[in-house]
Protein backbone atom coordinates (compact mmCIF):
# COMPACT_ATOMS: atom_id res chain seq x y z
CA UNK A 1 0.00 0.00 0.00
CA UNK A 2 2.95 2.33 0.68
CA UNK A 3 3.95 2.36 -3.00
CA UNK A 4 0.39 3.27 -3.98
CA UNK A 5 0.42 6.20 -1.53
CA UNK A 6 3.67 7.50 -3.02
CA UNK A 7 2.17 7.19 -6.51
CA UNK A 8 -0.94 9.14 -5.45
CA UNK A 9 1.22 11.90 -3.94
CA UNK A 10 3.49 11.96 -7.01
CA UNK A 11 0.53 12.19 -9.41
CA UNK A 12 -0.89 15.09 -7.37
CA UNK A 13 2.46 16.92 -7.33
CA UNK A 14 2.87 16.43 -11.11
CA UNK A 15 -0.02 18.87 -11.61
CA UNK A 16 2.19 21.55 -10.03
CA UNK A 17 5.46 20.54 -11.73
CA UNK A 18 6.93 19.43 -8.41
CA UNK A 19 7.00 15.61 -8.53
CA UNK A 20 10.64 15.44 -9.63
CA UNK A 21 11.64 16.97 -6.27
CA UNK A 22 10.37 14.06 -4.14
CA UNK A 23 13.18 12.63 -2.03
CA UNK A 24 13.33 9.03 -0.88
CA UNK A 25 15.35 8.55 2.28
CA UNK A 26 17.48 5.51 3.11
CA UNK A 27 15.83 5.34 6.53
CA UNK A 28 12.43 5.98 8.07
CA UNK A 29 10.95 9.48 8.06
CA UNK A 30 7.84 8.40 9.99
CA UNK A 31 8.32 10.92 12.81
CA UNK A 32 9.56 14.49 12.89
CA UNK A 33 12.77 13.41 14.66
CA UNK A 34 13.44 10.60 12.17
CA UNK A 35 12.67 12.82 9.17
CA UNK A 36 14.99 15.58 10.44
CA UNK A 37 17.76 13.01 10.85
CA UNK A 38 17.13 11.42 7.43
CA UNK A 39 17.04 14.77 5.63
CA UNK A 40 19.79 16.33 7.79
CA UNK A 41 17.83 19.37 8.94
CA UNK A 42 16.29 20.91 12.06
CA UNK A 43 13.03 19.39 13.32
CA UNK A 44 11.17 22.65 12.74
CA UNK A 45 11.91 22.35 8.98
CA UNK A 46 9.82 19.16 8.82
CA UNK A 47 6.21 20.04 8.01
CA UNK A 48 4.24 17.62 10.13
CA UNK A 49 0.77 16.77 8.97
CA UNK A 50 -1.75 16.20 11.75
CA UNK A 51 -5.08 14.53 11.04
CA UNK A 52 -8.24 15.41 12.97
CA UNK A 53 -11.90 14.48 12.80
CA UNK A 54 -14.36 17.35 13.13
CA UNK A 55 -18.15 17.01 13.20
CA UNK A 56 -18.05 18.30 9.59
CA UNK A 57 -15.46 15.72 8.49
CA UNK A 58 -11.72 15.02 8.39
CA UNK A 59 -9.08 17.75 8.21
CA UNK A 60 -5.31 17.90 7.95
CA UNK A 61 -3.27 20.65 9.55
CA UNK A 62 0.34 21.19 8.52
CA UNK A 63 2.65 22.86 11.04
CA UNK A 64 6.37 23.20 11.72
CA UNK A 65 7.88 20.09 13.24
CA UNK A 66 8.48 21.51 16.71
CA UNK A 67 5.00 23.02 17.16
CA UNK A 68 2.32 21.54 19.41
CA UNK A 69 -1.44 21.87 19.10
CA UNK A 70 -2.88 24.53 21.40
CA UNK A 71 -6.22 22.99 22.38
CA UNK A 72 -7.84 26.34 23.23
CA UNK A 73 -6.86 27.83 19.86
CA UNK A 74 -8.04 24.69 18.06
CA UNK A 75 -11.43 24.78 19.77
CA UNK A 76 -11.80 28.51 19.08
CA UNK A 77 -10.90 28.06 15.38
CA UNK A 78 -12.89 24.93 14.59
CA UNK A 79 -15.62 25.09 17.27
CA UNK A 80 -14.73 21.55 18.27
CA UNK A 81 -12.32 19.70 20.50
CA UNK A 82 -9.09 18.51 18.84
CA UNK A 83 -9.79 14.81 18.16
CA UNK A 84 -6.99 13.10 16.27
CA UNK A 85 -7.89 10.36 13.82
CA UNK A 86 -6.88 6.94 15.17
CA UNK A 87 -3.77 5.53 13.43
CA UNK A 88 -5.65 2.41 12.32
CA UNK A 89 -8.34 4.57 10.63
CA UNK A 90 -6.01 7.11 9.05
CA UNK A 91 -5.33 5.41 5.72
CA UNK A 92 -9.02 4.78 5.03
CA UNK A 93 -10.14 8.29 6.06
CA UNK A 94 -7.24 10.38 4.73
CA UNK A 95 -5.75 8.22 1.98
CA UNK A 96 -2.29 7.77 3.53
CA UNK A 97 -1.05 5.71 6.46
CA UNK A 98 0.58 7.22 9.57
CA UNK A 99 4.19 8.20 8.91
CA UNK A 100 3.39 9.24 5.35
CA UNK A 101 0.36 11.47 5.85
CA UNK A 102 0.62 14.54 3.63
CA UNK A 103 -1.76 16.85 1.76
CA UNK A 104 -0.89 15.35 -1.65
CA UNK A 105 -3.13 12.71 -3.21
CA UNK A 106 -5.59 12.55 -0.32
CA UNK A 107 -9.26 11.58 -0.32
CA UNK A 108 -11.57 14.23 -1.78
CA UNK A 109 -13.53 15.02 1.38
CA UNK A 110 -10.42 15.95 3.44
CA UNK A 111 -9.84 19.67 3.99
CA UNK A 112 -6.27 20.96 4.39
CA UNK A 113 -5.21 23.86 6.58
CA UNK A 114 -1.78 25.42 7.00
CA UNK A 115 -0.76 26.64 10.44
CA UNK A 116 0.72 30.12 10.83
CA UNK A 117 3.87 28.52 12.32
CA UNK A 118 4.92 27.63 8.75
CA UNK A 119 5.28 31.31 7.86
CA UNK A 120 8.44 31.47 10.01
CA UNK A 121 10.21 29.20 7.50
CA UNK A 122 11.52 29.81 3.96
CA UNK A 123 10.88 26.18 3.06
CA UNK A 124 9.65 23.00 4.74
CA UNK A 125 9.70 19.25 4.13
CA UNK A 126 6.33 17.46 4.25
CA UNK A 127 6.03 13.71 3.60
CA UNK A 128 4.91 12.32 0.26
CA UNK A 129 2.62 9.45 1.19
CA UNK A 130 5.13 7.02 2.69
CA UNK A 131 7.33 6.77 5.77
CA UNK A 132 10.53 7.27 3.79
CA UNK A 133 9.71 10.25 1.58
CA UNK A 134 9.71 14.03 1.69
CA UNK A 135 9.72 17.04 -0.58
CA UNK A 136 11.23 20.44 0.10
CA UNK A 137 8.81 23.21 -0.81
CA UNK A 138 8.75 26.95 -0.28
CA UNK A 139 5.74 28.15 1.69
CA UNK A 140 4.04 29.56 -1.46
CA UNK A 141 4.64 26.21 -3.22
CA UNK A 142 3.16 24.35 -0.24
CA UNK A 143 0.18 26.69 -0.11
CA UNK A 144 -0.56 26.12 -3.79
CA UNK A 145 0.19 22.38 -4.04
CA UNK A 146 -1.65 21.46 -0.83
CA UNK A 147 -4.85 23.01 -2.24
CA UNK A 148 -5.41 24.30 1.28
CA UNK A 149 -8.71 25.66 2.50
CA UNK A 150 -6.88 28.38 4.41
CA UNK A 151 -4.47 29.42 7.15
CA UNK A 152 -5.10 28.85 10.87
CA UNK A 153 -3.29 29.70 14.09
CA UNK A 154 -3.71 26.64 16.32
CA UNK A 155 -0.21 25.79 17.57
CA UNK A 156 2.31 26.79 20.17
CA UNK A 157 6.04 26.18 20.18
CA UNK A 158 7.89 24.93 23.19
CA UNK A 159 10.80 27.30 23.68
Amino acid sequence: MQKLSLEKAKKHLEKFGLSDRIRIAKESTATVALAAKAFDCEEKKIAKTLSFMLPSGPILVLAVGDARIDNAKFKHTFAAKAKMIKPEECEQIIGHAPGGVCPFGINEDVKVYLDESLKSMDSVLPACGTSDTGIELTIPELEKSSCCTGWVDITKTLD
